[in-house]
């Protein structure tokens, strides 16, 4: 929402907006674009009425602001309708969809179409730092490049966000569960996903991670073209000879047997290739030069909280990853490995989305986990609303890891973990915090922790 206030205040419209809790990145760029918020819900946040209220898909009804805007029949609109309308429609849409990888693979795909000077309009469900750590961009091209989400759109609308980006070209990059508070099951999602694969034209285009089952089982229905990537053979677009070389992926891009292009980029691991590829493969379908798409990849700084280096101190790196589903942990860490060989790895993981609270990854996260040397198991988010046995439990996840052979503690709080990796890392080891959102400021504990111990040995 903050990201879109600021589309909105480019545009020349006067905007103003009202949340709880808000806090940076959002709380800066709505501060640093003059864009007045209210901290807190309130009647008087509405007057005098404004032309247009965006209502987010967190709002419910006993919101007094909600109750307000139906008493009064204020004109209101969900935050999708609103992109829907004012940004998307002009413009040919690549939509950007899947479990996984969404954010990143909009970024490349932003950058590598502002690098080839292509001028794209966008939107990224992330911090991306190529842009001066914005999200969005208005270049006045052709192409608005929007990160297309499955969840529900608003209060007044159970269809997911995507549903309203009308693509003329969509990637699909995964297709597992998630959100367990909407939806019941892989099936339901994936329904969602071949009403997306419905709305391309015939004259559009549909990219999807050719070593899913279910992807292929989505787009097969589809009217328009439709070409895979992966790092198999027998997908259109592939990846081969992929390695990490002096602190940058390196690897070639072939188009049904002919290299296409050759991509070295600093960011690793084999999730970051997937997404580099479909990336690439999009812009070559877009008629962007090789020449353009290998410059801008080199030159690509990872979304922020994606594998993000937030310091060191005695020696210990600390980085932070936004992942919370047992494959995103899984491709993090395997690829923190690919990065920092021979690093003991300390992972703290914050059991805070909905699914995550869930018990419904209970059995599959340990294998996922003991990729780690240690695993620290913060307490499960608003863990009061969840019934015992729906909920996730820490310490059984610890004793499964545990049993894998891999070092594993349930804590109470953040303050908790960062103390007990204060007194246990060594000069040398790698502390991965992952999480969907702050997990109590623990990255910012870890780094005081560590340089304390740092001044405490000069």
């Amino acid at each position: 929402m903050a990201p879109v206030a600021g589309m909105l205040k480019e545009r020349g419209y006067t905007v103003t907006g009202s949340d709880t809790g808000v806090y940076p990145p959002a709380s800066t760029l709505l501060d640093s674009l003059g864009i007045r918020w209210n901290e807190g819900f309130r009647e008087e946040n509405l007057k005098p009425a404004p032309e247009l209220a965006v209502v987010g898909n967190v709002i419910a009804r006993g919101n007094p602001e909600l109750e307000y805007i139906l008493d009064k029949k204020l004109s209101y609109c969900s935050m999708p309708q609103l992109l829907e309308e004012f940004f998307i429609a002009g413009h040919r849409s690549i939509v950007v969809a899947g479990t996984h990888g969404k954010t990143t693979t909009t970024a490349m795909l932003a950058w590598i179409f502002h690098t080839a000077g292509r001028r794209p309009d966008f939107l990224i469900g992330g911090v991306a730092p190529n842009f001066g750590d914005r999200s969005y961009g208005l270049g006045g091209g052709e192409e608005f490049i929007i990160e297309g989400d499955e969840y529900e759109t608003a209060f007044f609308d159970r269809g997911p966000k995507f549903l309203h980006y009308h693509p003329d070209e969509l990637i699909l990059t995964s297709l597992e569960y998630d959100h367990a508070d909407i939806y019941p099951d892989v099936a339901s999602i994936a329904r969602q996903f071949r009403l997306l694969v419905n709305l391309v034209p015939r004259g559009g285009r549909i990219l999807i991670w050719g070593e899913s089952p279910a992807l292929k089982e989505v787009a097969a229905k589809a009217f328009c073209q439709v070409e895979s990537f992966g790092l198999t053979r027998d997908c259109d677009w592939h990846a081969s000879d992929v390695a990490w070389r002096n602190d940058a992926s390196e690897f070639r891009v072939t188009f049904r047997g002919s290299e296409v292009a050759r991509i070295r980029m600093p960011v690793a691991g084999r999730h970051n290739v997937l997404d580099a590829l479909a990336a690439v493969a999009l812009a070559q379908g877009r008629g962007i030069e090789r020449a353009a798409t290998e410059r801008a990849m080199s030159t690509f700084v990872s979304v922020r909280r994606r594998m993000e280096i937030k310091g060191e101190g005695n020696g210990i790196l600390v980085v932070e990853d936004f992942a919370h589903h047992p494959t995103a942990i899984r491709l993090t860490l395997e690829a923190a490995r690919t990065r920092w060989p021979g690093r003991k790895i300390w992972a703290a993981v914050e059991p805070r989305s909905n699914t995550m609270r869930l018990k419904i990854f209970q059995e599959v996260l340990p294998d996922a986990l003991s990729l780690a040397d240690f695993v620290a198991i913060g307490p499960v988010s608003r863990s009061q609303l969840l019934a015992e046995e729906d909920r996730l439990s820490p310490e059984a996840l610890a004793e499964s890891l545990h049993g894998r052979g891999c070092g594993a503690k349930a804590f109470a709080n953040a303050s908790q973990i960062a103390d007990h990796f204060a007194a246990n890392a060594k000069p040398g080891d790698l502390v991965m915090v992952m999480s969907n959102g702050s997990f109590d400021g623990l990255c910012a504990k870890l780094l005081e922790q560590f340089k304390r111990l740092a001044e405490a040995r000069k």
